[in-house]
């Protein structure tokens, strides 16, 4: 399975994504997402699961079905919309809440065996060169936190610009 995060309004989607294949899960704002709390009770009260009732409390388990991951978000200050930032930070329970060194860096152990392919577009027709050094060093923290085997960051001006293979997902 595929998952495609994303910012865009529904409107835009579906005029980008008209052929959206059926084996993508897309994950965008309902209006109906909590922001995670921090109470980390998906590593010790529901393991694996958010304790946040909603319909995204379910992340670390699609994560764990993925084979893929697409995110596509407008670039805040180097960084991912509030609502892509929202569904990583529910996305915890993918992981488990013990640490492991690898590189000289603390990264959470795996919850999962699947390994991730994960592909960020950043789009914003301002983004400095400072912005997307900042962004590329986050999606490569998250990439090797989610223990991707792949990642990859794309800087576009204006979502027009998204390359013909991630359109056709």
């Amino acid at each position: 399975m595929d998952i495609l995060i994303h910012d865009i309004d529904m409107e835009q989607f579906q005029l980008l994504f008209p052929k959206a294949d059926k084996r993508l899960h897309i994950i965008s704002d309902t209006g109906n997402i909590r922001n995670c709390i921090g109470c980390f009770g998906c590593w010790i009260k529901t393991p694996g699961k958010c304790v946040l009732r909603d319909e995204y409390n379910n992340m670390g388990v699609i994560f764990a079905q993925a084979e893929n991951v697409f995110i596509i978000s407008r670039c805040y200050y180097g960084g991912y919309s509030p609502f892509v930032k929202n569904i990583l930070d529910r996305s915890i329970p993918y992981l488990l809440p013990f640490f492991k060194i690898m590189n000289n860096e603390t990264h959470h152990k795996r919850r999962y065996k699947n390994n991730l392919q994960f592909s960020v577009y950043f789009y914003g027709d301002k983004i400095t060169i400072q912005e997307r050094k900042t962004a590329q060093d986050l999606v490569k923290a998250n990439a090797l936190n989610f223990n991707a085997k792949h990642y990859q960051t794309t800087f576009i001006r204006s979502l027009e610009e998204l390359p013909k293979e991630v359109i056709d997902i």
